[in-house]
């Protein structure tokens, strides 16, 4: 295990097993959540080939400087610290990188980028288990691991090996996630399991982990991510925005329980 991140309390890696099942909105939402109550909270984008999160916080023209050219400081973006391969890359331009280049890049960002202070850095994972997360969980000690999975079984099947993964490497596990767990119709506000639902819970309970909660699939999901503009701050009364922050609240809980902390636990659930 390396050494931890200078003056970062705690790093939460929110990954999944497999593509697709919302991970990094999950990721958004949840930092921003934690900002919103007062933390200070950083957001590092660690999907080298496929980066997302400056355009779903509404920073996608911004770019981080750097006053020594050896420490970057990050952009801000809602009260959050950010930074993601997104913003030195151009739109359109494929990340055409072997593992060792990515895994540097990834230690550059982590290494590299004035994340103090912060109470909470949350870490946007690329989906599977290969190289990035076997070298994050290597670079720095984690104080927990986020498991996001739809329902069906075929997203809890990858998921399942996610979680087997960073037990393997000795990264606590906080919690399952269960996200687009039901939809929410705009116009009548009736709610239908199209992913099924369930099964996140189920698992949980299986692997003798926390289940976080569920978080509901909502038209405003979509259209406030594609603006870059979080749920939480935009949206706060949606069902989304309410699940978000109860996700928000039980990862600080289980976080305050944890006893793999990269320093002194300073949060207060209110």
């Amino acid at each position: 295990m390396g050494l931890p991140l200078n003056g970062v309390n705690h790093v939460i890696a929110v990954a999944s097993g497999k593509g697709g099942v919302g991970k990094s909105t999950v990721a958004m939402n949840l930092a921003v959540a934690l900002s919103v109550q007062g933390l200070k909270v950083g957001l590092l984008d660690a999907d080298i080939y496929g980066p997302s999160q400056p355009q779903m916080l509404g920073m996608a023209d911004e770019k981080p400087f750097s006053e020594d050219g050896k420490i970057i400081t990050p952009v801000i973006a809602h009260g959050v610290k950010l930074m993601s391969m997104g913003f030195l890359m151009e739109k359109d331009t494929p990340m055409i990188w072997r593992g060792p280049m990515v895994i540097s890049a990834l230690k550059q960002m982590l290494r590299q980028v004035n994340w103090a202070p912060l109470d909470v850095l949350v870490i946007d994972m690329p989906p599977g288990t290969g190289d990035v997360q076997l070298s994050l969980a290597q670079e720095i000690p984690l104080t927990g691991a986020v498991i996001v999975s739809t329902p069906q079984t075929v997203a809890l099947l990858d998921a399942r090996k996610g979680l087997n993964m960073f037990r393997k490497v000795n990264v606590p596990i906080l919690g399952v996630v269960e996200n687009m767990s039901s939809f929410i119709c705009p116009a009548c506000g009736h709610e239908e399991n199209i992913f099924d639902h369930g099964g996140a819970h189920d698992t949980a309970t299986e692997f003798g982990v926390p289940f976080l909660g569920h978080i509901p699939l909502e038209k405003q999901v979509r259209e406030f991510t594609d603006a870059g503009k979080p749920l939480i701050t935009h949206a706060p009364d949606s069902k989304s925005a309410a699940a978000f922050r109860q996700l928000a609240n039980n990862v600080l809980a289980q976080i305050a329980a944890s006893a793999h902390t990269t320093g002194p636990v300073k949060i207060v659930i209110e």
